[in-house]
């Protein structure tokens, strides 16, 4: 029972990483292949650039249905993943919880 609880914890931790590297990979694949769409996320209409405003800029665009209308399986992909895996990750963790207390 302790692996799995652990395995739990382990995978949740896992997941919520995996939502993180999952916008980082978004935004660079959006760099790469859609360069004009990437630029009105980066660049504001009024005042400065930071790297504040962009990732801001960056969350209304991954919530938007902007990104699943460019037709782009694999930005589609990795958005799936960067929506659903904190999901997943508070599922694992309630269940170690769950655990945790029933076993007690």
């Amino acid at each position: 029972m302790i692996i799995l609880y652990l395995g739990l914890l382990l995978g949740g931790v896992g997941l919520f990483v995996l939502s993180f590297v999952a916008q980082f990979r978004l935004a660079a694949l959006l760099r790469q292949r859609h360069p004009q769409q990437w630029r009105i996320i980066a660049e504001p209409e009024h005042g400065r650039a930071s790297a504040w405003r962009t990732w801001i800029r960056l969350q209304h665009a991954l919530r938007s249905p902007a990104l699943p209308a460019m037709g782009d399986t694999i930005l589609d992909g990795w958005r799936r993943l960067w929506l659903y895996s904190p999901w997943l990750g508070w599922l694992c963790w309630l269940a170690a919880l769950a655990m945790r207390m029933l076993l007690r």
